[in-house]
């Protein structure tokens, strides 16, 4: 059984600390140890332990795509990774290429936030196909998007995932598999603003490339044109600065200059 692809640890070293007599500590790892007994069950869970100011609020979130077991086994291991890697930190997110786990304070429940991110991918790039790849590649990502970001995707038994395969014939040949999935305690529209957020860092950093996995904290973008995610690669983790409120049912992210808002 292969071992789950850790891509990147984020520790908020910002975030308050505790000490390991706390009782915040202790709820952290009661609230981890629900999340990998939860595992079994779905690809996302969520879970809120003890009272204020010892709150700590933690979710998972695997890919659509893979096995229960395969799942079960990410999050086993995140959680236990999370817990080793941010010994004091109050509020933390793990990803892999198979799963990602966070925790916090702060309750982030229904809202978006566009960091802490992480994308990795192909150090080989499209050169003579690279404008025609980019339209084809954009459009299939926006098609998946309306279709994941609907009431409908929310209650299907993975909700609001999509993935397509397609054969893409140009001057070159090549197989176009792309997958979106957004966490499922957003509402449609925030999960269309989260995956659109994907892509713009998938455009800022790699969409010439072979294959590219972009995995935010409530959403994630893949896509593949090897057919087996195949090569070197290289990893980009972007902490960055967020702001992101939930105010009278509308959510509002805060990106650089812009408002992001839905309801």
């Amino acid at each position: 059984m292969s071992q789950p692809q850790h891509m990147h640890t984020f520790c908020n070293k910002l975030s308050e600390n505790f000490t390991q007599a706390s009782t915040y500590k202790s709820n952290r790892e009661t609230l981890l140890s629900s999340l990998r007994d939860r595992s079994s069950l779905g690809t996302y869970s969520n879970a809120t332990i003890g009272a204020s100011p010892d709150t700590v609020h933690g979710m998972y979130l695997c890919r659509g795509d893979i096995t229960k077991t395969s799942c079960s086994d990410c999050i086993k291991t995140a959680t236990l990774e999370i817990a080793k890697n941010c010994t004091y930190q109050k509020e933390a997110v793990i990803y892999y290429e198979e799963c990602m786990v966070r925790y916090s304070d702060v309750s982030f429940s229904k809202v978006v936030d566009s960091t802490p991110y992480v994308a990795k991918y192909s150090n080989v790039s499209f050169t003579s196909l690279l404008f025609a790849f980019r339209r084809v590649l954009s459009d299939k990502v926006e098609q998946l998007i309306i279709l994941t970001a609907s009431k409908s995707s929310l209650s299907s038994s993975t909700p609001y995932y999509f993935r397509d395969r397609t054969q893409v014939n140009q001057l070159e040949s090549y197989p176009l598999d792309t997958m979106v999935q957004c966490s499922p305690d957003l509402d449609p529209g925030n999960c269309g603003v989260c995956l659109r957020l994907a892509v713009k860092e998938m455009t800022e950093c790699c969409n010439n490339a072979r294959w590219a996995h972009i995995f935010l904290p409530k959403c994630l973008l893949k896509y593949d044109t090897t057919g087996l995610q195949s090569g070197s690669s290289s990893i980009k983790a972007i902490k960055g600065e967020h702001n992101s409120v939930a105010l009278d049912g509308y959510i509002c992210l805060h990106v650089n200059i812009l408002w992001f808002c839905s309801f």
